[in-house]
């Protein structure tokens, strides 16, 4: 008895497993059901359909389209040809009233996906396209619901015309409008607009040069001068900004580092022989990162900032070359040079040299040393004669050697003029030194302003 019930319930189990694992597994002609409803559903859809004609009812009825884009990369910004390179995925629907069905009777059956050259499709195109090739998304498929709705999503690279404001580079925000529109039905005919205020950006590539800001939508109706009747369309700005990092990096602290550079050929010593070398060769190196910038900028009416900051600098060291020689000039004076003016002596000898303390060897900073005016030959007093004066009755007196005495005079003439010529020649150097000091101070001070009005822009 106990082993005719355990039979029983072993075959039972059996029976029981093999049910379950018939019901799990998908029946050959459920899917060969569906599949045949829908052919038959294609086949009753097309049989006397025409993707050349708009799909309404009425001829006088307006088509509705909603245009939805989404950004999903940026692939390229050509500066100097102005043309922007997207990667967009574009859904566009609407109703078509020659493709509905009741699901009931073909089984459930809902929605179909069939090739879009099968069926009408609305001919919306960029309006400022850069290029003559074809859209890359005809080949795509439609999706086909029983209430008529067409939901066509295709994706598409776009090269458009954008109007490039070079002139904050590397610190610049672009503006780039995509103008989607119908381009032979106006307004009355087929009606754009968007599904929402702005395009997606959940599905973005972040690119490493631009950063996106946004997208918005903006739907406008034109009338063009070709046609009496409105055209609709619908324009999606793309919102820019520079990353400036690599430009800052490899372009501006150069030139900020060079331009702080240039201002110390006032210090080199003048006996050094390299002030003006040392502006010669600034003025190149920022020759060549001028050169660098322009061929990557866009040839336009407005200069970049940073070709400005360029142009100032070059500027800036061009004048400091030209002042280094004439600096070098005042210090190479030979003794043979005029004295220095009064005005001068007065003022850059004496009030500029302690303000920026150029001053003498052993001469403590801020204590003014007057020039020592040339010794002049002792006069005798009032009512005494000089010990010269007057007939000398000694045979060996000197008064009497008048070839040595003219010779004693001539060399001490000499010594003096020497000496006068030597105060001359120390006088202009300090000149150039007090003039070197003062220009020092205005040519770095302007670098400095100059380079931080530049790198503010980038904070």
């Amino acid at each position: 008895m106990v082993m005719e019930h355990g039979n029983r319930f072993s075959f039972s189990f059996l029976r029981s497993s093999w049910g379950l694992l018939l019901l799990l597994l998908p029946l050959p002609g459920c899917s060969g059901a569906e599949g045949k409803l829908a052919h038959k559903l294609f086949r009753d859809l097309f049989a006397n359909y025409t993707s050349a004609l708009r799909p309404v009812a009425d001829t006088d009825q307006t088509l509705n389209v909603t245009l939805e884009v989404t950004l999903s990369q940026i692939i390229d910004m050509d500066e100097r040809n102005q043309v922007l390179t997207l990667y967009l995925w574009i859904r566009q629907e609407w109703t078509d009233a020659y493709l509905r069905w009741n699901p009931d009777a073909y089984g459930g059956l809902d929605a179909i996906r069939i090739p879009s050259s099968l069926v009408w499709l609305p001919d919306i195109v960029l309006y400022n396209k850069a290029d003559a090739q074809p859209p890359a998304s005809a080949g795509t498929n439609v999706v086909l619901r029983n209430d008529g709705a067409v939901r066509w999503d295709a994706p598409a690279i776009t090269r458009s015309s954008c109007r490039v404001d070079v002139s904050a580079f590397p610190f610049d925000a672009q503006r780039c409008g995509l103008t989607f529109g119908s381009w032979t039905h106006g307004g009355h005919q087929l009606d754009v607009r968007s599904r929402g205020a702005a395009a997606s950006l959940a599905d973005f590539v972040d690119n490493v040069e631009w950063r996106v800001l946004g997208m918005p939508a903006r739907r406008r109706v034109l009338t063009y001068g070709c046609c009496s009747e409105p055209y609709p369309d619908v324009t999606f700005t793309l919102l820019l900004r520079r990353r400036a990092a690599a430009y800052v990096c490899n372009l501006l602290l150069p030139c900020v580092l060079i331009s702080l550079l240039a201002p110390l050929a006032f210090h080199l010593p003048a006996d050094s022989g390299e002030k003006v070398s040392l502006g010669v060769t600034v003025l190149l190196a920022l020759t060549v990162f001028q050169l660098i910038l322009a061929e990557s900028m866009p040839p336009a009416e407005s200069v970049p900032l940073i070709g400005k900051y360029y142009m100032a600098t070059m500027t800036m060291v061009t004048f400091s070359t030209a002042l280094t020689i004439l600096i070098m000039n005042l210090h190479y004076c030979g003794p043979n040079a005029r004295p220095v003016p009064a005005w001068a002596r007065t003022f850059l000898l004496g009030h500029l040299a302690r303000g920026l303390c150029v001053r003498e060897r052993g001469e403590p900073c801020g204590r003014f040393r007057p020039p020592e005016s040339p010794p002049r030959s002792p006069q005798p007093p009032e009512g005494e004669a000089s010990p010269l004066a007057g007939p000398c009755h000694e045979l060996r007196c000197l008064c009497h050697q008048e070839a040595l005495l003219h010779h004693v005079a001539t060399i001490a003439n000499t010594c003096r003029s020497h000496r006068a010529a030597q105060r001359r020649h120390e006088d202009w150097k300090r000149l150039a030194r007090v003039m070197d000091r003062f220009f020092l101070g205005i040519f770095f001070s302007m670098a400095l302003i100059m380079s931080l009005i530049v790198l503010v822009q980038a904070l």
